[in-house]
């Protein structure tokens, strides 16, 4: 009896060791694709929440696209977040729509860095690689304001 529950325990441990794996991971992009912790924890990273109803949100896409390119050698990683919390082919439909280029995460990440409730969009957030909350940044955004405030906080 006392083999049979070893046994057992030894399974169930097994089960949740493994099913634990991946579980720091932030859920799939607007491809379907896993976005693994990997790619984004210890890298600075900007996280931005739009919408496709905010105009200010709908200019500033661009920047987005510009400046992911401009910091991706420095480590510093830019993604996407529907405020609208669309998933699956509407988020997807969504982002080629507006010519999202990065990383669009389908799971909001805000519990994860206790990113406070939006009252507004644009909202952007300047996330250090420890995943500490640096910046809140309201409104509008450019490429250059963005890495003005990306270097001011020492990400840069």
């Amino acid at each position: 009896m006392a083999r049979q529950f070893s046994h057992a325990l030894a399974v169930v441990l097994l089960a949740f060791t493994l099913g634990g794996c991946g579980a720091g991971d932030y859920g799939v992009d607007q491809h379907g694709r896993k976005v693994a912790a990997g790619e984004l924890d210890q890298h600075w990273r900007v996280v931005n929440y739009w919408a496709e109803w905010c105009a200010p949100c709908r200019r500033e896409i661009p920047e987005f696209n510009a400046l992911a390119q401009q910091v991706k050698a420095a480590g510093v990683r830019v993604v996407g977040v529907n405020f609208d919390n669309l998933q699956g082919e509407e988020l997807r439909k969504a982002s080629q729509t507006l010519g999202i280029d990065y990383t669009v995460l389908a799971e909001n990440p805000a519990p994860r860095f206790d990113l406070p409730e939006s009252q507004g969009l644009p909202v952007t957030y300047l996330i250090d690689p420890r995943g500490k909350v640096r910046e809140q940044l309201l409104g509008e955004q450019t490429a250059s304001s963005v890495l003005a405030r990306l270097k001011a906080a020492g990400g840069l």
